[in-house]
């Protein structure tokens, strides 16, 4: 009967937010609510969410002040010197703007929010790539690429919901994920570097006039007046401390980034009135993550409670061959590539994930190395019909987005490929159990 319930509840939540009967927000609040009072578990299912609301606090405090915190140096400018250079070492040469492209979107898609990438690096770039004559394409493919990598970052949604889903500290995720991360953007250098070379052999280099493009104004940040160029080195210290805290565990993420944003805060901004002009600009993309998260403590509280998710592992062990069993964690970063391409990250992350992480500890894995693993297929899942921000960023550089795709698909399956051999090669996740 658990088992049923289970898969009935997964199926109906992933069936309703992917036809979009509903948003992923009401479907977490109301689908399990309703198959745990059909279940007959009326009276526990106040305790059940609150214990899920309650292991997920930590998650969405963090949530919430990382993406302030990246969203205020944006504001200020911190990013704008980075830019500006990138753009003036390209010039006219289809190499060096290919490269920097990619260096652009890495720097760019730190903040974790895709369409404010998307409109910063094709705004910088989609001049040179007409000028010179090189194709829009390579250019939303290298973006679209680093933002799938970027997207692993705890503040960028992946990691926060394979830590949500399986009541894993954020930083037990990203943190050891760094080095595998890294070699994928190396990967997409590489990419760059092909393409550049592609393309200046069949474009040449052309050297443009130096006063043909202005870069002195261009700036990340949407809000002129929120921009503060004389603290850019007080700003760039403490993004750099704030880094070096996180990797090193100093103190819990969410302790981290409350600390961080409130020193940003009154440095930047000590005028009352323009620190809640800061946080009111950036409100709507705080409430639509963090929401999500608190939401998914009331499906994950259910799911657990109710003992849906041990009878549906058990149910699982029941089918995959044995000999399988001790390699679930290769087998979740593979299929985090279709699946994730195929459904939305919701759906896999608080659908599919608790089930595979639950069938993977009887076999000695545990549930970070699994939400390591689950977080593998990221830059494949941008390419998914279902990520609305691809969408715009099909529409900024001017091209289709079947064409986009079968660009994109190849360079996103062999990125997603770098990182899950590094992962394996480093021990960030196990190749199989020898439990």
């Amino acid at each position: 009967m658990l088992t049923f319930l289970g898969f009935a509840m997964v199926i109906t939540f992933m069936y309703l937010i992917m036809t979009k009967r509903l948003s992923a927000l009401i479907a977490l609040i109301l689908v399990p609510i309703l198959f745990a009072v059909f279940g007959g578990f009326a009276p526990k299912i106040g305790p059940m969410m609150l214990e899920g609301i309650t292991k997920l606090a930590p998650t969405g405090v963090m949530l919430m002040f990382a993406i302030l915190y990246f969203a205020l140096m944006i504001d200020s400018g911190l990013f704008d010197p980075a830019v500006r250079k990138i753009l003036k070492l390209v010039k006219g040469d289809p190499l060096k703007i290919s490269v920097g492209t990619a260096v652009l979107a890495l720097v760019v898609s730190l903040d974790g929010d895709g369409a404010t990438t998307y409109m910063i690096c094709v705004a910088a770039m989609l001049p040179l790539y007409s000028r010179i004559g090189m194709s829009p394409r390579i250019m939303a493919g290298l973006i679209i690429l680093a933002g799938g990598v970027m997207n692993m970052t705890p503040w960028g949604g992946p990691t926060a919901r394979a830590a949500s889903a399986l009541h894993v500290d954020p930083s037990d995720i990203f943190v050891p994920m760094i080095p595998a991360m890294l070699a994928g953007c190396v990967a997409i250098l590489a990419i760059a570097w092909f393409y550049g070379k592609r393309e200046r052999a069949r474009l040449g280099e052309l050297h443009l006039l130096g006063d043909e493009i202005d870069h002195s104004e261009i700036s990340v940040s949407q809000y002129p007046d929120a921009r503060r160029p004389k603290l850019i080195w007080f700003n760039g210290a403490l993004t750099l401390v704030l880094m070096i805290a996180l990797i090193a565990g100093l103190l819990p993420l969410p302790v981290l980034f409350m600390v961080a944003f409130s020193i940003a805060m009154i440095v930047n901004y000590p005028c009352l009135q323009q620190q809640k002009d800061r946080v009111a600009a950036h409100a709507g993309s705080v409430l639509a993550v963090v929401g999500l998260i608190f939401a998914a403590g009331i499906f994950t509280g259910i799911l657990s409670g109710t003992g849906m998710v041990d009878a549906m592992s058990k149910s699982l062990l029941a089918v995959i061959p044995p000999a399988l069993g001790p390699y679930l964690a290769v087998i979740t970063a593979l299929v985090s590539m279709p699946f994730t391409f195929f459904m939305s990250n919701d759906a896999f992350y608080y659908g599919v994930l608790p089930v595979l992480a639950e069938a993977a500890s009887h076999y000695g894995i545990t549930a970070a190395e699994m939400a390591r693993a689950s977080i593998v297929g990221q830059p494949v899942h941008l390419l998914s019909p279902l990520v609305p921000s691809t969408y715009l960023l099909v529409a900024l550089a001017g091209i289709e987005f079947g064409d986009h795709q079968r660009f994109t698909l190849k360079w996103a399956i062999l990125v997603c490929l770098v990182i899950m051999v590094a992962a394996l090669l480093l021990g960030t996740f196990p190749l199989f159990s020898t439990l």
